[in-house]
């Protein structure tokens, strides 16, 4: 077979073997986070083999220990003191979302290790994503004064109940079990028998689906949750994510944690309870829409909130909450305003406030011009927005 291999020391590889695409993101001591030139290069491949004739399969899978452990926010720390200098990737990459969920070639994702926030969003949107034991998903964005995107607005809004807004608020974590038993991967393999299917899909060179589903159950098992997996606590779940606040959440799941047999809910509320007032209340409103909202009317709103939460219009928690995780590593943010009571809803209001149409994130309607609305094209590449 034809193999068409790029230089190995870029931060995204993509190889050409016959029929099939391969990209394997390559920072693997830095869990394959997503930097700008990533998403650049993740763009560039997907559009080039979406129009190729000959290109039917495209495999994704990360380097090392970690398939994505989501955007690089030492990216955004650094860029704190600079007007907008993360709207392009943020923009670039939203975009690229609703084109890997919409895309027109067979994809697999293989994912091994972390894949979390934005490197999630290169797993579950999939037509098959595979997953292992070493597997560890989670969207953990409030805590640190962000908010769930990457398309997550949208996707964890339409699980059952009100799992969605106990995701998104807590960051518990899923493992590849509970993955699959959620529906946000499609298969459990072995972490042994990984590569093995990787050369099986390789082989098969094809993106006839259905060969390509009966290839990877070859190597797949049935699994079902662990007992005391969060799934199967979804009534007590129900019962207090359903509440209309982030404060009647928080009480609810207090009551609930002093029953019997509820231990589990302990070292969560401790969590929920030490993550920034202002992420958790954008948070629980965002997934709140999503329900309500199309993919791209999420990706849009997730843009705004994005660039409204790092030009610091109501707080700079987010740049606190990075500090504190993983510039300074003291685990001690001193978020403003310091608690829930704090945060009015005039706040909230003015992070989801919608921009001039043509600074909005433009996602093209018409499948003729589905790869339109790229960055350059849009005039946040040509001017100094002060919007």
């Amino acid at each position: 077979m034809a193999q068409e291999v790029v230089n190995s020391d870029e931060v995204v590889l993509g190889e050409e073997i016959d029929h099939v695409r391969l990209i394997t993101l390559n920072r693997p001591r830095h869990l394959n986070v997503i930097s700008s030139k990533v998403v650049s290069l993740l763009a560039e491949y997907l559009e080039k083999w979406e129009k190729d004739d000959k290109a039917e399969l495209v495999i994704i899978k990360g380097s090392g220990r970690a398939f994505s452990a989501g955007g690089d926010l030492k990216m955004f720390y650094d860029g704190r003191n600079s007007k907008d200098s993360c709207l392009e990737v943020a923009y670039r990459m939203y975009w690229l979302g609703y084109h890997i969920h919409t895309y027109k070639k067979t994809q697999v994702a293989l994912v091994h290790g972390i894949s979390m926030g934005g490197g999630a969003s290169l797993m579950v949107p999939m037509k098959f994503s595979v997953v292992t034991e070493k597997t560890v998903f989670a969207t953990p964005e409030a805590s640190i004064g962000f908010h769930t995107d990457c398309g997550f607005s949208y996707i964890l809004s339409h699980l059952p109940g009100h799992l969605g807004e106990f995701f998104a608020l807590t960051g518990a974590r899923l493992n590849g079990k509970e993955l699959v038993a959620a529906g946000l991967a499609t298969h459990f393999v072995p972490l042994e028998k990984l590569s093995d299917l990787e050369k099986r899909l390789i082989s098969l060179n094809s993106g006839d689906e259905n060969a390509v589903k009966a290839a990877i159950e070859e190597f797949a098992m049935e699994v079902q949750p662990d007992e005391e997996s969060v799934l199967n606590k979804q009534s007590i779940i129900d019962e207090c994510f359903s509440k209309d606040t982030v404060a009647e959440i928080i009480k609810s799941f207090e009551a609930e944690s002093t029953k019997e047999g509820n231990g589990w809910i302990g070292p969560v509320l401790k969590g929920l309870k030490r993550s920034s007032p202002t992420g958790l209340r954008i948070t629980l409103r965002s997934i709140r829409e999503g329900r309500k909202q199309t993919l791209p009317e999420s990706l849009k709103k997730e843009f705004r909130l994005t660039i409204n939460i790092l030009r610091a219009i109501i707080s700079e928690d987010v740049y606190e909450g990075i500090r504190a995780l993983t510039i300074d590593k003291d685990n001690a943010p001193k978020w403003n305003p310091p608690s829930l009571d704090n945060v009015g809803d005039e706040k909230i209001d003015q992070v989801f406030q919608l921009f001039e149409e043509d600074l909005e994130l433009q996602i093209p309607e018409k499948e003729e011009h589905r790869w339109d609305g790229k960055y350059e094209n849009s005039p946040y590449a040509s001017l100094k927005v002060t919007d």
